[in-house]
């Protein structure tokens, strides 16, 4: 079967009613037959049905045989790495998440989980990295914001041969573009606020895994940290993920036409593309991706300066200049000013976040409208 089809046909109409939309269970509790005795809900924190069907349908569609909703991206990512004790080590990629690096930086180092960033598109490099202390490693593909692509299933395989878990933020690409468990993946994590939801207005995050006792381990600290998604943010992220292969094929062709453009402008420094036959990991990401190559674009241009990157990212119209990506409206931001602000300017560098870095996130507008909307920034600029 389809992934679209999947999709649509994974919720099954409510039995009771027979809606064919899932119904939203706004209740934070659930009447007992006897003490114990229930219909699989006694509470909302510890399960709620219609995050079950939200839960269910990732899981599906990733391949997996348990999903797990919470309430942002970095609630799902606070509990995978809540996996560790301390002593552990993680091998993460160099170009990762602000949010990520931050929360491994402020928070968990603190309690003794240590972590080594590498460029994970030389999987020798990832190999140099493992000591015994690797507990996990921690991978983008493509990463945020310059989209680098690494051998996914290899350095997984290197993950469970050094008995590290291997976990993979999927939010870029979706599971339209590819499946990181059939890669050999242990874990995988959205930011679903992004391309599953699809519509910039819900925030969420999921998990998804295929072994049993992981997924033991991550309801039981799901359960007990309580940052689960609510019904209603479930059910509208379950409405999103309706369209998920429409809008990710769209987007990810205007996000072609669009870097494509971006290659010919005289402005423009460098663009970050993985469809462009003149990225470095191009090879990789036909042969691991589904045909299509994403909806963000990076570029930087020749004027490396803070200064410039502003005047461009407040010069476009369509382009709206907000934090995020994803959703069915263009979007446009600095990183080095916004997503990556907490992120040493050192360290940003060193991972190719140049000063006048600048991410598109193309929507489902008409492919020439944003182009031009591009064209004319560059003339106010």
């Amino acid at each position: 079967m389809h992934l679209e089809t999947e999709i649509l046909h994974t919720l099954p109409a409510n039995k009771e009613t027979g809606a064919i939309a899932t119904p939203i269970y706004q209740t934070s509790t659930f009447v007992q037959q006897g003490p114990g005795e229930h219909l699989g809900f006694d509470y909302s924190r510890s399960n709620n049905p219609t995050r079950q069907q939200l839960e269910i349908l990732i899981a599906k569609l990733e391949g997996g045989s348990a999903g797990f909703a919470f309430a942002s991206g970095l609630a799902a990512i606070s509990t995978i790495i809540q996996l560790l004790q301390s002593g552990d080590e993680i091998i993460c990629v160099d170009d990762v998440y602000g949010g990520t690096f931050r929360a491994f930086t402020h928070i968990y180092d603190k309690f003794g989980i240590q972590v080594r960033y590498v460029d994970t598109t030389e999987i020798k490099e990832v190999e140099k990295s493992i000591t015994n202390k690797t507990a996990m490693v921690w991978l983008e593909s493509p990463t945020n914001p310059t989209l680098k692509i690494c051998d996914i299933a290899g350095i997984c395989s290197l993950a469970k041969k050094h008995n590290a878990l291997s976990v993979v933020d999927n939010t870029f690409a979706s599971p339209v573009l590819q499946r990181p468990l059939d890669l050999g993946t242990d874990i995988v994590i959205h930011s679903a606020t992004k391309y599953l939801a699809g519509h910039s207005d819900v925030i969420a995050g999921l998990v998804v895994t295929n072994d049993e006792k992981l997924a033991e381990k991550i309801k039981f600290t799901q359960n007990t940290n309580g940052g689960i998604l609510a019904p209603f943010d479930s059910w509208l992220t379950i409405r999103g993920i309706a369209t998920l292969t429409l809008r990710v094929e769209k987007q990810s062709e205007n996000a072609k036409k669009v870097a494509e453009f971006l290659t010919s402008c005289k402005e423009v420094e460098k663009v970050f593309y993985p469809g462009l036959p003149s990225h470095k990991n191009h090879t990789m990401a036909v042969q691991q991706q589904r045909g299509y190559f994403g909806g963000v674009v990076s570029f930087s241009l020749k004027k490396d300066t803070e200064e410039s990157a502003t005047k461009f990212v407040k010069a476009t119209s369509l382009f709206k200049l907000a934090e995020s990506l994803g959703g069915v409206k263009s979007l446009i931001c600095h990183p080095a000013k916004m997503t990556h602000k907490s992120t040493p300017i050192e360290i940003r560098h060193s991972v190719g976040i140049q000063n006048s870095l600048i991410r598109l996130s193309c929507g489902i507008e008409h492919s020439d409208d944003l182009i031009a909307d591009l064209k004319q920034a560059f003339n106010q600029v």
